[in-house]
């Protein structure tokens, strides 16, 4: 009995050191990224191409931080998608819980219908062309609206906040309070929302960061650089040193002195597009931790069927 309790706590320690290295090379993973984008943006840009920076910063220069505060353009991105997150984030919000609060009740006539409905949407599309046209027909082109009302309703989203009322909201609870002479939208805010906001964080989760990283709305929609997204102007950093890379390399009667501007130019790009990246990436970095527990809970809630 004693060897057999012997063999099994080896067994045990055994597997738990296995463990305990699959979790750290995973940790590796995902923090060697991070750590590397944080010691280009402190690094000779310079270095940094040549493939001298491994983990920590060669040639520490806080110059691309420097040079990203006195880009205009970086500002006006930054208060745009703060705007567009914010604002976007509470529309669908509006629009994802009460849709999902009244598809989850038992009562409601044509629940099935409705939701075969919104699922034929998850798979079916009408296609970008004319997608375009119709928001063209509505005057929401090269305007901010169209980046708050475009995607205001998450399908997936919405099924999984369905599933949340019907799994965890008693109907019970619900009818009482209906009962009691409680009207739908007060039993809606005052019974079901308190008792929803782990949902309402996950919620907040999923389209926020949805909202921070879109580009391709923008992209598509807007003309006028005064609204364009952070992700935008990001992009704009990050292709503008290869194609000046190509430009040099297309072109070989370029004189020394554009040769010499154009390096200059490509190395001002170099140097702050890593910065740019940790800039726009903070305030997620930043705002996740806090709502990890609900990301946690969204993943449980997610996997009940309603």
């Amino acid at each position: 009995m004693a060897e057999k309790l012997k063999r099994f706590f080896r067994g045990s320690q055994l597997f738990q050191w296995i463990v305990n290295i699959i979790i750290f090379v995973f940790l590796v993973v995902e923090l060697y990224p991070i750590i590397y984008v944080i010691s280009c943006s402190i690094s000779d840009p310079e270095a940094v191409n040549a493939g001298k920076v491994f983990l920590g910063p060669v040639g520490f220069t806080l110059e691309g931080y420097k040079r990203v505060l006195e880009y205009k353009d970086i500002w006006i991105g930054y208060a745009n998608t703060i705007f567009y997150t914010v604002v976007g984030t509470l529309i669908n919000l509006i629009v994802t819980l009460p849709c999902a609060y009244a598809l989850s009740r038992k009562d409601l006539a044509g629940s099935k219908f409705f939701m075969i409905f919104f699922m034929i949407t998850m798979y079916i599309g009408g296609g970008l062309i004319p997608s375009y046209l119709n928001i063209k027909s509505f005057g929401l082109v090269n305007t901010r609206a169209i980046m708050v009302i475009l995607g205001a309703l998450s399908v997936y989203n919405m099924i999984v906040a369905r599933s949340f009322y019907s799994g965890s909201i008693p109907y019970e609870l619900t009818e009482a309070a209906r009962i009691d002479g409680c009207s739908e939208f007060a039993n809606f805010v005052k019974i079901v929302m308190p008792l929803s906001k782990a949902l309402v964080g996950v919620m907040v989760l999923y389209y926020g960061i949805g909202h921070w990283n879109s580009y391709f709305n923008a992209l598509v929609y807007l003309e006028d650089r005064s609204k364009f997204p952070l992700q935008i102007f990001l992009r704009e950093v990050l292709l503008q040193s290869k194609l000046l890379e190509e430009t040099m390399s297309n072109n070989p009667m370029l004189s020394a002195e554009e040769i010499a501007y154009l390096a200059e130019i490509e190395r001002q790009a170099d140097l702050i597009k890593y910065c740019v990246i940790i800039v726009s990436t903070l305030p997620m970095i930043i705002i996740y931790p806090k709502l990890q527990k609900y990301f946690e809970k969204g993943i449980m809630i997610g996997s009940v069927k309603g």
